[in-house]
């Protein structure tokens, strides 16, 4: 195995300081350290960070290898500073057996570039009616603890309470896509005034904070843990800030463009810009960065979500939902939370290493950068700015939503368990 010095590197944006590793784990930090035969990488100015932990990624396979597998997504996240990401069970077939996620985990495996861990579905085949075998994914070989029909809200509160009991038995917990369907009935965007003038159904924030309000409930009776997928509205942050404060053991994510973009992007009628949850207001969007920085919500979820060409350069009604995010997601987050100062490094690393990989109980991420700890770390340039080439990402698919956008942070490189799959900006395999 490679061994690198990394030279000059500034910790969680402290002081430079050379980093060792070797062997997989950080063998040494310190000022002017030297190593025989490693490899020298020249991290002056760049900020060095746990490797990032995503909860909520789409890699398609199986099902829809046109639009993602599980290596070109794995390239993607690598790229992005990921070294773990937890992938959806709407897949074809569906996520909800031991042998989907242990071939989904075997892949990502093979691809070596970040973590695999398969998300597996609550209910069978993502249907809402029968739970699926938890038990069994938890036992395989994957080791599932986060459990999802994200795509889809688990909607009966009778199934939802059973579900948080059953998740109790190996410490799991299950993520829930909080949409009340029966008043989301077509919708296309965020109901308000701009969805009345363009013509378009409304997507209201109570149909978020409904299920919420009810889960944080449910999961408070039960004792179980609940996370919350892609939090969208002001509403719904109040809710989980109370949910906290009752002691309820409920986490939250918020995908980078709910903490970016806006309702107005619907003006141009482009389908990139359409995604569930629909991107919301400015005082939502203020209220998220908010709930971010003071830990309410406790996670970025990127929600990557690729899709085929001809799933999205079609008619507004007729457009899958979704958009990629694994390659920008920090710099979205260094861009509306650290250039305002809501978040420090320290705080990067928290939202997006520390607590993700709590959450998914992920051993060897999210740990401190010390002497001793798996060498999952990430290299950044933060003053480096790029627009946003859709075609030069490494994902199948092209329905980026930051297409021709500016934006700040740059991956240098990335290493998982001491090999750099990312060196030089550059994939490395």
């Amino acid at each position: 195995m490679t061994h690198y010095l990394i030279k000059g590197a500034r910790p969680l944006g402290g002081d430079a300081v050379d980093v060792l590793v070797a062997d997989g784990r950080i063998a040494a930090i310190g000022d002017q350290l030297s190593a025989t035969g490693a490899e020298v990488v020249d991290a002056a100015g760049l900020i060095a960070l746990p490797g990032l932990v995503d909860l909520h990624t789409h890699l398609r396979e199986p099902g829809r290898e046109d639009a993602e597998t599980v290596e070109t997504g794995s390239r993607a996240a690598a790229l992005g500073g990921f070294t773990a990401v937890h992938a959806m069970a709407n897949t074809d077939p569906v996520a909800d057996t031991a042998g989907v996620v242990e071939q989904v985990w075997r892949l990502g495996q093979e691809a070596g570039l970040v973590d695999v861990v398969p998300v597996g579905a609550v209910t069978i085949g993502l249907k809402g009616e029968r739970l699926a075998e938890l038990g069994a994914m938890a036992d395989s070989a994957a080791r599932v603890r986060v459990f999802s029909d994200d795509g889809h809200c688990v909607a009966d509160p009778a199934l939802m309470r059973r579900a948080l009991e059953y998740v109790k038995a190996f410490d799991g917990v299950v993520a829930q896509h909080a949409e009340e369907p029966r008043l989301t009935v077509g919708a296309q965007m965020h109901e308000g005034e701009r969805s009345a003038r363009l013509g378009l159904t409304g997507w209201p924030a109570a149909a978020e904070e409904a299920i919420i309000a009810r889960d944080v409930l449910l999961a408070e009776h039960v004792g179980a843990r609940l996370h919350v997928c892609h939090v969208s509205t002001a509403g719904s942050v109040e809710i989980l800030r109370w949910a906290k404060s009752r002691g309820v053991q409920v986490t939250a994510e918020v995908t980078p463009h709910h903490l970016l973009l806006t309702d107005a992007c619907a003006e141009s009628y482009d389908p990139v810009f359409k995604v569930n949850p629909p991107l919301r207001t400015d005082a939502d969007v203020e209220a998220l960065r908010a709930g971010l920085a003071d830990g309410t919500i406790d996670a970025v979820g990127t929600d990557h979500a690729p899709h085929a060409v001809e799933d999205k350069e079609s008619e507004w009604a007729q457009a899958r939902p979704g958009m990629l995010g694994l390659e920008q997601a920090l710099a979205v987050v260094i861009e509306t939370m650290v250039e305002p100062g809501r978040l420090d490094w320290a705080g990067v690393a928290d939202r997006m290493s520390v607590r993700p990989a709590a959450i998914g109980r992920l051993d060897g991420h999210g740990r401190p950068l010390a002497p001793g700890e798996p060498a999952n770390l990430v290299l950044v340039d933060p003053a480096a700015r790029a627009a946003v080439d859709p075609a030069a990402l490494a994902s199948r698919s092209r329905n980026s939503p930051y297409a021709g956008r500016e934006v700040p942070g740059r991956i240098v490189a990335t290493f998982l368990r001491g090999t750099a799959t990312v060196l030089d900006g550059k994939a490395t395999r």
